[in-house]
């Protein structure tokens, strides 16, 4: 039993899971959440090395890879796709790969993460300028670390993210963050810590990226895709806010500016027109800051 990673160790303390009462069962498991925070929050210099690495590739015109199986597979599924609504992205630009593909979203995929020949094989559009980060808890899943090897041989900047030490996946990625949060309340159940502990920096590294890439002005969304009634008067407030005009004014030049909140609020602090917006952040990498920075 001592090769097993931490994710598989039982832990004695909760012995008694199935005894508790609702009340101490869900004080019990809340809590167990913790200590997941001080765990991630100790690779946080991990975490930024990615962040550089990834930004860098995708602002010269590469692309993020994702790669997990089970539930580290299907949060990087989440995280990818709410870069386009969030982000303004296009959907090729974080793109998730899951063992056993989208059916093992709804349902597991018998053997799928035990394939190291298929995580190779997903990984056939990997460009040298790209990165991949592979999720795994164990830091064992053949598929994972089979895109991880196959897209570090391609060039790619690759990242692990794992919860034990010592594993196969962090051994064959550039950077490895290695988040251990130990044994499970359940045993071995990775969707609890674990699967939080990724939750978490999935999320700071993705919007990490984002915000270097200047798809952030102050704390604020400017490239979202207003692809709801929510959205758009979301958009209406932000170019209302930055913009310093009024909710009429904000909503007549978001449409000549064909729904862009950047290029509205361009519009709108230079007095000038859609095209010339246009112009003006593709001259400044989409940044709107450096825009508006000698008008301040």
């Amino acid at each position: 039993m001592s090769d097993l990673p931490e994710t598989e160790a039982i832990d004695a303390a909760w012995r008694e899971l199935d005894r508790l009462a609702s009340g101490a069962l869900v004080e019990r498991l809340v809590a167990a959440q913790r200590s997941v925070f001080d765990a991630v929050y100790a690779q946080r210099a991990a975490i930024a090395d990615v962040v550089e690495n990834v930004a860098a590739r995708l602002e010269s015109g590469g692309r993020l890879h994702y790669v997990g199986s089970g539930t580290s597979g299907r949060l990087a599924m989440l995280d990818a796709a709410e870069m386009p609504p969030t982000f303004g992205t296009e959907p090729e630009l974080v793109t998730a790969h899951i063992a056993g593909g989208t059916t093992a979203l709804v349902r597991a995929v018998e053997g799928a993460e035990d394939d190291e020949s298929a995580g190779r094989a997903e990984m056939h559009e990997v460009a040298a300028g790209d990165a991949a980060i592979g999720i795994s808890a164990g830091g064992r899943a053949a598929f994972v670390v089979g895109a991880i090897t196959e897209a570090r041989s391609r060039g790619a900047f690759t990242a692990a993210i794992v919860n034990a030490s010592g594993s196969p996946l962090a051994a064959a990625a550039h950077v490895a963050v290695v988040v251990q949060t130990g044994a499970e309340p359940i045993a071995g159940s990775t969707r609890m810590r674990a699967g939080t502990s990724q939750k978490i920096v999935l999320n700071t590294i993705s919007t990490a990226v984002m915000v270097l890439l200047g798809k952030v002005y102050e704390n604020l969304m400017v490239d979202l895709a207003a692809s709801n009634a929510k959205l758009r008067l979301r958009s209406q407030r932000l170019v209302e806010r930055v913009g310093g005009v009024d909710a009429i004014h904000a909503a007549t030049i978001l449409e000549a500016a064909e729904g862009s909140v950047k290029t509205a609020i361009v519009m709108a602090r230079l007095s000038c027109g859609a095209e010339e917006a246009r112009a003006a952040l593709a001259r400044n990498r989409g940044r709107l800051r450096d825009v508006l920075a000698p008008f301040a």
